[in-house]
């Protein structure tokens, strides 16, 4: 059977289907939770503290005096303006229409060094800027258990050039690597103070925790060095002969731009 193909007529368009057009339909609720989603990522900072952006952690009572630790990782610094602003629920603040009090930060402390070759990217900038100013400024090395304590000594000292008036060396030791016991972390670690010590003819103060210096590190550090002591919480050191006490990792400071600092506060200058 054949079948007759049937074609329109002329001035006639074959006739064509329609393409259904189709539309989306977003859910007011799923708006709602993508906005809730972007704001609580925005104000996430500011309400895990339960304060704004400008506000950083409470002082200790009774705090006169501070210290405040720089590396490549604050940046924007204005030197001329470090100062420790505590508003009327005494945090630290930058707002000084509604301070309390106002104390000048008295002490900058600068890491130099860590390991065996590296040397921090702003040292020579913060130590020169420093050194320009009244703070009483000192220097930092990061400590690497893994590695050989005489050569962590040589650049340090090949680094830093102390005046008088500067703070003895600082030796920052919180970390032990893997397989390292406490007595080989203790007898690197007195290495590195003994060497330091004979070329600067000062006694290094020891950065740590307050577990650290309770747990690991051995009496022939913690008595005979000067402590400046970690502790996050509110409290003062367990550790009880401290020279320093850092009492925050995020502190604000008027002056420091770059975000959150570690702020100390010190009992007497070693």
């Amino acid at each position: 059977m054949v079948t007759k193909k049937l074609t329109p007529k002329k001035g006639k368009k074959a006739p064509q289907k329609r393409k259904k057009t189709r539309k989306w339909k977003v859910s007011p609720w799923l708006v709602a939770a993508g906005l809730l989603l972007v704001a609580v990522g925005i104000l996430y900072p500011y309400l895990r503290e339960g304060r704004f952006a400008s506000t950083g952690a409470r002082i200790p009572e009774g705090a006169r005096q501070f210290c405040v630790d720089l590396s490549h990782h604050n940046d924007r610094i204005v030197w001329d303006s470090l100062k420790v602003v505590v508003d009327r629920a005494g945090h630290t603040t930058k707002d000084l229409l509604h301070a309390r009090n106002i104390y000048p930060v008295s002490t900058v402390i600068i890491k130099a060094t860590e390991g065996e070759r590296m040397v921090d990217k702003r040292f020579e900038e913060y130590w020169t800027e420093a050194g320009k100013r009244e703070y009483t400024r000192g220097a930092y090395h990061f400590f690497r258990s893994s590695k050989d304590p005489q050569k962590q000594a040589d650049r340090f000292i090949a680094t830093v050039k102390l005046r008088h008036k500067d703070l003895p060396p600082v030796l920052d030791i919180e970390t032990m690597h893997a397989g390292c016991s406490k007595e080989e972390l203790n007898r690197k670690a007195l290495a590195w103070l003994q060497a330091v010590e004979k070329h600067y003819g000062r006694k290094p103060i020891v950065y740590t925790s307050d577990s650290f210096a309770r747990d690991i590190l051995s009496p022939d550090i913690t008595a005979h060095y000067p402590m400046w002591i970690a502790r996050y919480n509110k409290k003062e050191p367990r550790f009880a002969d401290w020279t320093m006490w850092q009492f925050t990792e995020e502190a604000v400071v008027y002056g420091a731009n770059g975000g959150y600092v570690d702020l100390s506060v010190i009992k007497q200058h070693p």
